[in-house]
């Protein structure tokens, strides 16, 4: 049996995590790089943080997400996926715009880890120094 077509894809990213996210006509169930939303993400803090966006325009249980991710760690991983949800919802219905615009979820947080310099002992911090 061939698979079924996705309504639309997305990316999230954040620190050094990229999402690839695609959403499915369902019944709310998230596969996260083979794996179940709990099982992948066993914080509940992050399991709350990837649902919000289906929470803020009233679509839980709508549709089934099946995600790629790479890099990064749990938090940066989970925040990307909820960039890449709130985009992939938006390509389906460009009236939810507003309502997850105006929660912050369609901005992409461009904080990332500074370059250490040479010279120096991390990206800023500068050696001790000894007068004598």
């Amino acid at each position: 049996m061939a698979k079924p077509k996705p309504l639309t894809q997305a990316t999230g990213r954040r620190k050094r995590s990229v999402v690839r996210v695609r959403l499915y006509h369902g019944d709310g169930k998230m596969v996260l790089n083979g794996k179940e939303l709990e099982e992948y993400f066993p914080e509940p803090t992050h399991q709350i943080r990837v649902k919000e966006p289906f929470k803020v325009v009233n679509a839980e249980g709508r549709y089934d997400v099946h995600a790629k991710l790479e890099g990064g760690g749990p938090t940066g991983q989970s925040d990307a996926l909820r960039l890449g949800i709130a985009r992939a919802l938006v390509a389906i219905d460009p009236d939810l715009r507003p309502a997850l615009k105006r929660e912050g979820m369609l901005t992409r947080d461009a904080r990332v880890v500074e370059r250490k310099k040479y010279g120096l002992r991390k990206a800023r911090r500068a050696p001790q120094f000894t007068k004598r």
